[in-house]
């Protein structure tokens, strides 16, 4: 079983769609104490705001019961805004979204945050394919939260299972490789900077023939030819 088998199931496949919208949820977090600073939130929207100046209300999903509190999902929340022909999912949580409380002044928390194009298809259940990736960010945050892992730039996530991470498991796609968002760049805000690592899905060929050192990742998201993962794209090794 790999790391994402879990999330396959629609009826466990990511976090409850608590908020219909991020000032929702930033309203339902400021309820449980007063005068809350939301200063990290909001740049991260600010920024999101830049590429989709028009979706002030994107689909976002929040947490039932907070990391800290006992939760099993250390993301806050998760938005996702319509690119034309794809989604693009940007998570809250990796950096700090309220007071500052690490002692590094240059960055935010862990200084990332993680974004995700789907390429819309003829899904069955998109609502399904949709919470499933969703479930799939909040398992690798959980690799950050738990094993400190900081996920960069021009890197792989390799899980060995050979299943596609779609909710079918029929698609080639198996893992991911990591590049600078094109579009969402990096912020400074109240509590440091906060860069935005894309992942892109890619298949178990070409993510083993980045472990046998046959390719770069660099030279395998040049090959692909794009940052949309497609569940029906082929190996291009």
């Amino acid at each position: 079983m790999g790391i994402f088998d879990r999330f396959r199931n629609k009826d466990k496949a990511a976090p409850k769609e608590q908020a219909s919208n991020i000032e929702q949820q930033k309203q339902e977090t400021a309820s449980q104490e007063q005068e809350v600073n939301t200063a990290g939130w909001d740049a991260i929207t600010a920024a999101c705001e830049k590429v989709y100046p028009t979706q002030k209300n994107p689909k976002h999903y929040g947490t039932l019961i907070d990391w800290q509190f006992g939760g099993n999902d250390p993301l806050e929340g998760i938005s996702i805004y319509d690119g034309g022909d794809y989604w693009h999912f940007v998570t809250y949580g990796l950096s700090e979204l309220y007071e500052k409380e690490s002692e590094n002044q240059e960055i935010s928390g862990y200084g990332m945050e993680f974004t995700f194009k789907l390429k819309k298809d003829d899904y069955e259940d998109e609502e399904a394919e949709i919470r499933c990736i969703c479930g799939i960010l909040q398992s690798i945050a959980r690799i950050t939260f738990t094993q400190g892992e900081v996920f960069r730039a021009y890197e792989y996530l390799y899980t060995g299972q050979t299943q596609g991470i779609d909710t079918k498991m029929l698609s080639s796609i198996t893992g991911f490789i990591t590049i600078p968002d094109k579009e969402i760049k990096s912020v400074i805000t109240p509590n440091g900077k906060v860069d935005f690592v894309e992942f892109i899905g890619a298949t178990d060929a070409e993510l083993t023939a980045l472990r046998n050192k046959d390719m770069t990742v660099v030279e395998l998201y040049e090959k692909i030819g794009s940052d949309i993962t497609d569940y029906s794209r082929k190996s291009v090794v």
